[in-house]
Formats: C-alpha cells, sequence, structure tokens
C-alpha cells in the first residue's frame, strides 16, 4: 500500500472512529464473493483487512453467505474458500435453511445485519468487506458504514459518503459551538438586561455596581512600562525654546539672590591691641621696682 493511500485510510477511519464511535478490534463482515477473491489472488484477506483500516479486525461471515460456498463446492478453488470460511466468526442473520431453503442475497443478507430495522444506521458499527456494487451502492444510504473492496488484487476503503460525512460537519460544528460558549464570557449589555429583567436593586447600588463594572483596571495599571518605550523625538524648535526658558529661569534666580557683603577689617586695629599690651607689662614692671626700693630704705 503507498503511502500517501495509507494515510488517507488512517485518517478516514479516525474519523469515523472519533464521529461515530468505532474502536478496536472491528467487525467486518465479508460476503462469499471476497473470500473467493482473495483466495484468487492469493491474498491474505485477514492481513489485508488489518493494512487497510489501520487496527485489529475481527471477520465475520454471515450464514447465508457460508451457504453459498456450500452450493459451489464442486467448483475448482472453492475449497479454499470454504476453508478460509470457517476459520472466521459466524454471524448469525437468522435466515435458518428451514424457513429459507435457497439463502438471501448477499444486499439482503447484509442489509438486514446492518440495519436490520431500517433507521439508517449502523448500530452495531460493522465494516463491510463487499465485492457486489450493488450491495456498496445501497449501504452508501445507511450512516457510518466503512465500505471495502478488491481491484485488481489491491485493498480499497471507499471514501465516507456524504450523509455520513453531513453528520459529521454537523458534529463537528456543534462541539465548536459548544466550546466556544464555554470560552466566551458574557456581554455587559447581556449582564445589564439580566439585571433590568431581575428588578435590581436599589438606585444608589445600581449606579455604584454600574461604575465598578464599567471599567476595572487589573496589575499596576493600563500604562505600558516606561522603561520599556522609546522616548519621542523632540524637534529642534522645542530644544530651543527649552533652552531659552532654561536661560530665564537660571537669570531670574541670580537675580534674586542677594549679594554677599565682605567685611574689611581696620588697618590699626592690630597694632593698638599690640602697644597696649606693652604698656601694660612696663607699668607692671615698674611697680615692681618701686616696691623693692622701699624695702631697701625700711631696712
Amino acid at each position: 500500500m503507498r503511502g500517501k493511500r495509507s494515510k488517507q485510510y488512517r485518517k478516514l477511519m479516525e474519523q469515523y472512529c472519533m464521529t461515530f464511535g468505532f474502536r478496536e478490534a472491528y467487525q467486518v463482515l465479508v460476503d462469499a464473493e471476497m473470500v473467493q477473491d482473495a483466495c484468487r489472488f492469493k491474498m491474505d484477506l485477514s492481513a489485508g483487512l488489518e493494512r487497510t483500516v489501520h487496527g485489529k479486525v475481527k471477520p465475520m461471515i454471515t450464514q447465508c453467505e457460508i451457504r453459498k460456498l456450500y452450493e459451489k463446492k464442486s467448483e475448482p478453488g472453492i475449497r479454499d474458500a470454504i476453508e478460509l470460511a470457517k476459520n472466521y466468526e459466524r454471524r448469525r442473520c437468522g435466515h435458518h435453511p428451514d424457513e429459507y431453503p435457497k439463502p438471501l442475497s448477499t444486499l439482503e443478507c447484509l442489509s438486514s445485519v446492518v440495519d436490520p430495522k431500517q433507521t439508517g444506521q449502523n448500530k452495531h458499527r460493522y465494516v463491510v468487506a463487499s465485492q457486489s456494487q450493488e450491495v456498496r451502492r445501497a449501504l452508501r444510504g445507511v450512516r457510518a458504514v466503512p465500505l471495502i473492496y478488491i481491484k485488481r488484487s489491491v485493498m480499497i476503503l471507499e471514501p465516507m459518503a456524504d450523509d455520513s460525512a453531513d453528520v459529521r460537519m454537523r458534529e463537528e460544528k456543534a462541539k465548536f459551538r459548544a466550546e466556544l460558549k464555554k470560552r466566551t464570557p458574557k456581554r455587559k449589555r447581556d449582564e445589564d438586561e439580566d439585571e433590568d429583567e431581575d428588578g435590581g436593586e436599589e438606585g444608589g447600588a445600581t449606579v455604584e455596581s454600574a461604575a465598578e463594572k464599567k471599567k476595572k483596571k487589573y496589575g499596576a495599571g493600563k500604562e505600558p512600562n516606561p522603561l520599556s518605550v522609546k522616548k519621542a523625538k523632540k524637534n529642534p524648535q522645542q530644544i530651543e525654546e527649552e533652552r531659552r526658558r532654561k536661560q530665564k529661569l537660571e537669570a531670574k534666580e541670580a537675580a534674586e539672590k542677594p549679594k554677599r557683603k565682605r567685611r574689611r577689617r581696620a588697618k590699626g586695629d592690630g597694632d593698638g591691641e599690640g602697644a597696649t599690651g606693652e604698656s601694660g607689662a612696663g607699668e607692671a614692671g615698674n611697680a615692681g621696682g618701686e616696691g623693692e626700693g622701699d624695702d631697701g630704705d625700711n631696712e
């Protein structure tokens, strides 16, 4: 099987699984002609089915189809087909030989098994492997029926029928809408309408709640980080105006600031202090000399 076709079949079976609930091991209904063609092409039917649906399979054959093989046992090559069909699980279709001496056609038998109540649904999730074009054409009208056939020793899985594809698209849209309803917050207009229907509260409380709901700021604020914002470039005219304004401000401050007065000393202040000191010292010496002379006279 080529890679591209294998990828398509895998994707198709995944769609059947997600939308219609198919699961492994897949129940595959085979007809007598499919078994005969598999023996004629020397094909391992079970392995081919597993490669086609990309999973484990459980081949089944109805009582009517196995009876058709036994009726042809005199034909060459039918013995191998009978032995192969014996290994498959027998699906009871309810068409007993006592009531139906001749087995029903493949279309009637498989239709009664896949859709017994004619509801257009594959309730038991069968995969049908049939070589009859009539059978495949009829089962395309039943939703969720994967159809397989052999063409030139190549096993082919038919694309999803239109009815099944429509069902799948509707379910996908329904899931998408349900997810949107979960994630989409309720609009303020709807909340206000709900409050109006409920009767609301008093006038002041209603105004306050509306003002609170009107705008909420989370975090430090809605402005961007000033450190991360690029500074705006100034025009030459703005730069010149700022320079003039700065010069005027400096000149005004200089005019208002009081001038510092320097205090100067007089030249005679220091000399007078020295003379005074010397005269005081001389007076003290004279006084001492006079005292000593008086002592000498007394003696």
